[in-house]
């Protein structure tokens, strides 16, 4: 294990065996699928576990953890008289799609090569084929049954593509349920306004309604289901990067 040249297998503290508390905390956050980083002092061995939301440190160090989690990278972070090792613990990266439509073989391909789990969700048989998406893994169960199922956890985005409010709705009502980081539908703004509509008659409020991105991606004029797969990679890279997006 390298950074900056160093040999970091070679430090003190990464050498020393992990406490039986410390281990037994890293397994559980990693079995509910928590982000978490491992602080090990390099010079002494001790070693603390922290998460996005933790404030049991000085706000260097809490920062450098939120850092290190967002960008998915262990840092030797070097103070005045300490020098820390923070390992990256996070959950895959995983994108559920629902619609087994045109965008949706475009869109998993980009994902799958930008280090995602995909699976495309599609009750309707004659959509949801394997001739129609080659090397996607599909489930043809109804939307919020296939997401209760898969458990969305913090590290999973979920994309709406059908237009059809029987197979959208209740998705987006089931990951507005979820901690996705990213939520985005496929529509115009004026569709876009009915389905907010809809889901506060399901109770949702204005403020948890934010969390879906609609019309889908970064507006760059995209036209193709290509193009709309790369705005929608490229809203779902800048949630999953950005300070506040996690």
């Amino acid at each position: 294990m390298r950074r900056n040249g160093s040999t970091l297998s070679r430090a003190p503290g990464l050498n020393r065996p992990m406490t039986p508390e410390c281990f037994k905390e890293l397994q559980a956050a990693r079995q509910a699928k928590r982000p978490v980083v491992l602080v090990t002092h390099l010079a002494s061995g001790e070693q603390t576990l922290f998460d996005r939301h933790s404030t049991h440190a000085d706000a260097t160090l809490l920062e450098a953890v939120r850092d290190a989690l967002r960008m998915d990278r262990s840092i030797l972070l070097d103070r005045q008289r300490e020098r820390l090792f923070l390992n990256v613990y996070n959950p895959p990266l995983r994108l559920l799609i629902v619609g087994a439509v045109h965008i949706s073989s475009s869109l998993a391909s980009m994902a799958t090569t930008a280090g995602y789990e995909v699976v495309v969700i599609d009750p309707r048989q004659a959509w949801a084929t394997a001739e129609r998406m080659p090397d996607i893994k599909l489930v043809e169960g109804w939307p919020d049954d296939a997401l209760a199922e898969l458990e969305p956890d913090s590290r999973t985005a979920i994309i709406t593509l059908t237009h059809d409010p029987k197979l959208d709705d209740p998705a987006l009502a089931a990951a507005l349920r979820s901690p996705a980081f990213y939520i985005g539908s496929l529509g115009s703004r004026r569709t876009h306004t009915q389905r907010l509509q809809r889901l506060r008659e399901k109770g949702f409020s204005d403020e948890e309604l934010t969390r879906i991105h609609g019309p889908l991606g970064l507006s760059i004029g995209a036209k193709t289901p290509s193009e709309i797969a790369i705005s929608a990679m490229a809203e779902m890279t800048l949630i999953l990067r950005s300070e506040t997006g996690k």
